[in-house]
């Protein structure tokens, strides 16, 4: 079953890995200071389709090629399994689980990226700190 996120271009150090999916849209923002970024001028925003067999794969060629220096990630998801990346740690989320999409929703917030960035959960939708 495929899948289907987004990946921010300016997020990765090797853009390589983009080479390696289905970019299906691509939607370009200039930051603001809302975004948390003012290391970059805009958002490539590139919605992705990731074959099942490749998703693991890409997902730790991804984790690797996050920007080192700042705190980003990445995500796709299916109909039963969501992978939310950061640099050099993978969530394979259930789809149904509340329990792991907090634990990846604290791993990202503990890194530092906005609550409100950190929206991929289904069920966690009011974090506040």
């Amino acid at each position: 079953m495929n899948y289907e996120g987004v990946i921010i271009e300016e997020s990765l150090e090797d853009k390589s890995v983009l080479s390696e999916v289905k970019i299906v849209k691509t939607k370009t923002e200039v930051v603001s200071e809302k975004h948390k970024t003012p290391w970059v001028n805009q958002w490539t925003k590139h919605t992705v389709r990731i074959s099942g067999e490749k998703a693991k794969i890409i997902a730790e060629k991804i984790s690797k090629s996050l920007d080192s220096k700042h705190h980003w990630y990445a995500d796709y998801k299916n109909d039963k399994f969501h992978y939310i990346i950061f640099r050099n740690k993978i969530f394979f989320v259930h789809r149904n689980n509340k329990k792991e999409y907090e634990e990846a929703t604290r791993y990202g917030i503990f890194l530092g990226i906005p609550y409100y960035q950190v929206d991929f959960s289904p069920f966690v939708k009011a974090w506040k700190r």
